[in-house]
């Protein structure tokens, strides 16, 4: 079975529910207008301009359409077609039409700069790139300087002059399902690392890993028939299109958010009836921090069919979830940790059952195996740190065009994580930090996740990242650049005192107030926080200090 085969059941036993809804509370009615001219939208909601549906029948005719207009051009199995769009009702549509030409999707991160898309198109040796009207300006500058790529699809009206209407083209197109056979050991899709530690690398990956990752996130949260899935995380991350493959393997609907105001997110659970949603970190701090200051009455809103809320990408300050659960004390929570290597979450998770243990990432997840070693390969003894490896069936195939980072990465079966981590008595796995975020200052090793955390629990601290300075006699000091609350005042006088219940060696040396960088995954932009410290006057500062 291939990934494929889960949304051609659905159009046969489900094909008049509505599967996707995509709602956009800043979206102009001229838009949503154009999308119904073109005939490729099922219905609008009339009082709602911004609010679109799509049913299952209507979604595999759609992807149906793409596969047959990249068949039609000349494409064959083996191609590679990316996708740079933002979260649309089109999104995911053309993202299946190209596993059901045989080709390879390669979805493609919204904030990428032209070089950055330039350099990823070349990486992946894409063929065909489909992009929607938000990246005009960056397409424009190298439109004429990607010889590789043999077409450009536009979503959209009034596209650039070196572009083809891909809306159009589809309308033209069978919607018959496409004459490829799939198998699960074929190639599918190219995802790229985060980027946070330089260019992005290419993450090859098979149908098994597709097909398992969805057969996975429906056992660990058990969607049904009946739960609506609220997704706010762009499409292109692994996270966020695994989570929704929960839904497709359960035939059940999700609703596309495309906004994270705290507002917005608890309006969309409300009306749409939503029973699961997923959280970065800093969506839930929002929603939090709006509710504990009086700016949103929660009695304008319906949310007792919310039976789930669950966070990942990034590690989650315990007593974040401590707040939640004190707002919603009837929801169910879960962790999700994984890679976009081991296809995004999953391969290790907490489990609902196990609210007890927040502050884990959990154990090994469902058809998966974990394990802490040391340097050498070696599995560390309970309650030591050492680096998270994973094995199971969602482990990418390679670092396409880059074996020397997969020879660095995989061992046999095993995938190495670059993670720092711990097991307890329980056998409940706690991340301490990446292993290139370890701060060495005087022969002693410093681990920012634990110090951020301890930080977070301060009252005026909205968000916290540690990074390491240079210093003369020490190597390194910890840094803490702290993000306070809207409307608060905090000293560098408060946070000192604050952390006076550190062992000294772990109080940050530094103190700096400023925003906390974060990308579309919710993961912290610790290399653009370095670059902006580690040089000039402040290391000066440090040296002398």
């Amino acid at each position: 079975m291939v990934i494929t085969d889960l949304l051609e059941r659905n159009a046969r036993f489900q094909g008049n529910n509505i599967c996707l809804v995509e709602i956009n509370p800043s979206e102009e009615r001229d838009r949503a207008r154009s999308w119904q001219e073109l005939n490729l939208i099922e219905s609008a909601h009339p009082e709602a301009p911004y609010r679109r549906e799509l049913s299952w029948r209507e979604f595999e005719r759609r992807a149906n359409r793409f596969a047959n207009l990249l068949l039609c051009r000349g494409l064959k199995k083996g191609n590679r077609v990316a996708i740079l769009m933002m979260n649309s009702l089109e999104w995911l549509p053309i993202y299946f039409g190209i596993l059901k030409a045989g080709c390879l999707a390669v979805p493609m991160n919204f904030r990428y700069s032209a070089d950055e898309i330039k350099y990823c198109l070349e990486l992946a040796d894409v063929d065909v790139l489909v992009f929607g009207p938000e990246f005009v300006s960056r397409m424009d500058t190298i439109a004429n300087d990607i010889p590789n790529v043999k077409m450009l699809f536009y979503v959209g009206k009034d596209g650039p002059s070196y572009t083809e209407d891909c809306l159009k083209l589809m309308s033209y197109a069978s919607i018959e399902p496409p004459p490829v056979d799939l198998w699960e050991n074929d190639d599918a899709a190219i995802y790229f690392s985060s980027g946070t530690t330089g260019f992005p690398k290419a993450i090859l990956h098979k149908h098994r890993s597709l097909i398992n990752s969805a057969m996975i996130e429906q056992k660990h949260h058990g969607q049904t028939e009946n739960d609506i899935f609220l997704c706010i995380p762009p499409l292109y991350h692994t996270g966020a299109k695994m989570h929704w493959f929960g839904s497709l393997f359960s035939g059940s609907r999700a609703v596309l958010l495309r906004g994270v105001k705290p507002e917005w997110i608890l309006r969309a659970v409300s009306e749409e009836r939503c029973t699961i949603l997923w959280l970065l970190v800093p969506w839930a701090q929002d929603i939090l921090d709006a509710i504990e200051s009086g700016k949103i009455d929660m009695s304008k809103y319906r949310l007792d069919q919310l039976r789930l809320m669950h966070i990942g990408a990034q590690p989650v300050p315990p007593s974040l979830i401590q707040r939640w659960l004190k707002i919603f004390p009837n929801h169910q929570y879960d962790t999700n940790y994984g890679l976009s290597e081991s296809i995004g979450p999953g391969c290790v998770h907490l489990g609902v059952e196990n609210v007890h243990k927040v502050g884990a990432i959990g154990k090994a997840g469902y058809l998966w195996r974990t394990r802490i070693v040391d340097e050498h390969g070696v599995d560390v003894a309970q309650g030591e740190v050492g680096e998270l490896i994973v094995k199971g069936p969602g482990v990418m195939t390679c670092y396409y065009k880059n074996p020397e980072a997969t020879a660095e990465t995989i061992h046999g079966e095993w995938l190495y994580t670059g993670d720092m981590a711990k097991e307890d008595e329980d056998g409940f796995i706690y991340l301490v930090d990446r292993k290139k975020d370890v701060i060495i200052t005087g022969g002693e090793n410093l681990y920012p996740v634990q110090i951020e955390d301890f930080l977070r629990a301060h009252e005026k601290i909205k968000d916290v990242a540690v990074i390491g300075l240079p210093h003369a006699r020490l190597g390194e000091i910890a840094a803490a650049v702290i993000e306070i609350k809207e409307g608060t005042v905090c000293t560098e006088e408060e946070i000192n005192e604050f952390c006076l219940e550190l062992p000294r060696y772990k109080r940050p040396k530094k103190i700096i107030f400023e925003k906390v960088p974060r990308n579309p995954t919710g993961k912290i932009e610790k290399p653009v926080l370095r670059e902006k410290y580690c040089h000039g006057r402040l290391v000066e500062a440090q040296i002398t200090g």
